[in-house]
């Protein structure tokens, strides 16, 4: 009976907060077409009137991204649950180590072990179901890694071989003669990884309560740091001491960029949308990659840039972004989801806050298995310092799969 009422518990309070949600998006069209109204009889904007519509909009993206946070609470694994099997005596060796820093047990197993090891800095790795949980808490957090292909390498490089396009085919009869074709040159795309690292402290009081779950500790501690630094990586990332972001490609008009290159949309406005028919260039944007790209296409856009995409109408008065009604799944704009990254950047000049494509095919995250801790007794007393890594790399390996929205006359 209590194992119902636990599992009942988190649905109710999803259902809950879901109610509320729509509710706030009823009240901001309510609102907004109020504001229309009054625009339109009196020729200008009603102060009070957009301010109210403001306010339920910020209300709305706080009631969706609560509804979120409970969705993904709710499918989270938890410490203890079923994982990968664990090496003979790892967990017990890795709990001594952080409690007490007894390497001896640790240090032995990582030398039998194959695969896994330490390396030039020292540091053990953390059991497969502490892995597991802080991968999960990530995943949750970073848009990129929600919409991106991932894959797990054992290296620091994963290389990908790329075909440059230039195989030949042809046509020819049943007993027609068969002209020998060109074979495809090929080229690759590296994808290094680079190190990710938090380092939490701890009392040695907390490491001596065996009450403690330590595990669960260190994850809780470390996964909301490597959130926040892969989701600003995977956008901005210079690529050279991590991941090489979206923007931090070379992005040229889509109708002259040249291999390598991102492509982009104007919207013939400085920092703003078109005067006349602001939606159509959405609609530009969304015919710009090709179909096959566009069957998996999504929006990519900072929540600021969501509050006023809210705010558009069709020519039959629909609202252009419609809620979805599964709590933790995407809203929609125009028929396709809209996924939000707040290190997108906020609508300015020549600004590219708006991307659309298959992200799945065009960007890349890899990920090094492992993830290692070095106890710290010395340089932060009478704290514990944990110096918790992991090697993440990213990039675009397809250029014609995503396409921009810049804020520009041109």
């Amino acid at each position: 009976m209590s194992i119902e009422t636990k599992a009942g518990a988190p649905n109710a309070e999803i259902r809950s907060a879901m109610r509320e949600f729509l509710t706030a998006f009823e009240q901001f069209k309510d609102a907004n077409d109020e504001r229309l109204d009054a625009l339109e009889s009196k020729q200008r904007e009603d102060v009070v009137l957009a301010e109210k519509v403001e306010r339920i909009n910020e209300a709305v993206s706080e009631h969706k991204a609560a509804v979120d946070r409970l969705a993904l609470k709710s499918e989270r694994p938890q410490l203890g649950a079923a994982a990968r099997a664990e090496p003979d005596g790892r967990k017990a060796a890795f709990l001594r180590y952080m409690r007490i820093g007894d390497a001896t047990a640790a240090a032995a197993l990582e030398a039998k072990s194959l695969n896994t090891g330490t390396d030039a800095e020292g540091g053990y790795l953390a059991p497969n179901e502490v892995e597991r949980i802080i991968t999960a808490a990530v995943k949750d957090v970073s848009p990129m890694r929600q919409i991106a292909s991932l894959r797990e390498i054992g290296g620091n490089v994963f290389r990908k071989p790329v075909s440059n396009g230039d195989a030949a085919a042809g046509w020819v009869a049943e007993t027609g003669a068969r002209a020998e074709t060109a074979a495809p040159s090929l080229s690759a795309i590296d994808f290094p990884t680079m190190e990710l690292y938090a380092m939490p402290a701890a009392s040695q009081t907390l490491l001596d309560d065996s009450i403690v779950d330590i595990e669960q500790w260190l994850a809780d501690e470390v996964q909301g740091e490597f959130a926040s630094q892969e989701s600003a990586a995977f956008i901005n990332g210079d690529g050279v001491s991590q991941p090489k972001g979206l923007l931090a490609y070379a992005i040229a008009a889509d109708a002259t960029k040249a291999a390598g290159e991102l492509g982009y949309l104007a919207t013939g406005a400085d920092g703003a949308f078109p005067v006349a028919d602001p939606s159509d260039i959405l609609l530009d944007l969304i015919y710009a990659p090709k179909q096959a790209y566009r069957a998996n296409g999504r929006f990519l856009m900072n929540r600021s840039v969501v509050g006023a995409l809210r705010k558009f109408k069709d020519a039959d008065g629909n609202y252009l972004w419609r809620p979805n009604g599964e709590p933790g799944e995407p809203a929609r704009l125009m028929g396709y989801p809209a996924s939000e990254a707040e290190d997108m950047p906020d609508i300015a000049s020549a600004s590219h806050s708006i991307a659309f494509g298959d992200f799945r095919r065009g960007y890349l995250i890899v990920d090094r298995v492992g993830v290692k801790v070095l106890r710290d007794p010395y340089s932060a007393k009478p704290y514990v310092l944990f110096y918790t890594t992991k090697r993440v790399g990213g990039g675009v390996q397809d250029f014609d799969a995503v396409k921009f929205l810049k804020f520009s006359l041109s």
